[in-house]
C-alpha cells in the first residue's frame, strides 16, 4: 500500500535509512545560522558533528531516517532513549521550510515507530516546530529551561508528548 496516498500529511515525503553519504548535507544543514536560532541549538564543528553522527549510526537503540522530498535529501528525523524516555528530533534544510515536509516526515516516522509515549523538546520561540508536533498529535506536557550549548542564556522550551496519558507531567 502506498502510504503517501493514505496520509495527507506525508505528500511526496519518503523516509529511508541514513547513509554516510548523507552526512555532509546534514552538516551543512546544521550550520545554517537561521536554523540554529530557530532550534536554539548551536552548530557543531566538523569533528564534533562526525563523532555525534558516528555514535548515532552505531547505536542500535537509535532510529534515524533521512527525509527525502521529491528524491532529494531534505533532512533527518531521529529517535533515541534519554533518561528512560523515547525522544524524537528532526532537522530540515532551510530550503525545504514551509512546504509541509517536516509534518509529512514526522507523520511517516510515527507510522514506522510505534513506541509510545514519545517526547520532544522544542524552544518556545520555534513556533513552526511546535506546529509540526501539534499536527502529529503531540501536546505540551511541561516546560523546562536548559543552558545553551553555546554557553549563552538559558533557553525556555516546551516538553511535548505523544501517547500514554499526555496530560501527565514529565518527571
Amino acid at each position: 500500500m502506498d502510504r503517501r496516498k493514505s496520509n495527507p500529511l506525508t505528500g511526496s515525503v519518503l523516509l529511508r535509512e541514513v547513509q554516510e553519504s548523507d552526512l555532509p548535507l546534514f552538516f551543512e544543514h546544521q550550520c545554517d545560522p537561521d536554523a540554529n536560532r530557530m532550534a536554539a541549538f548551536p552548530p557543531r564543528d566538523k569533528d564534533a558533528f562526525t563523532v555525534h553522527w558516528t555514535k548515532i549510526l552505531r547505536d542500535e537503540n537509535v532510529v534515524s531516517k533521512a527525509i527525502l522530498f521529491e528524491g532529494a535529501v531534505a533532512g533527518n528525523v531521529v529517535s533515541w532513549e534519554k533518561s528512560g524516555r523515547r525522544v524524537i528530533g528532526y532537522w530540515i534544510g532551510r530550503e525545504y521550510w514551509g512546504k509541509g515536509i517536516a509534518s509529512g516526515a514526522l507523520a511517516e516516522f510515527l507510522n514506522q515507530l510505534t513506541a509510545r509515549p514519545l517526547f520532544a523538546h522544542v524552544a518556545k520561540h520555534n513556533l513552526a516546530s511546535i506546529r509540526v508536533l501539534e499536527k502529529c498529535g503531540f501536546i505540551v506536557c511541561g516546560e523546562d529551561k536548559v543552558s545553551s550549548e553555546a554557553g549563552g542564556d538559558e533557553i525556555e522550551e516546551f516538553i511535548m508528548k505523544l501517547g500514554a496519558n499526555e496530560q501527565e507531567e514529565p518527571q
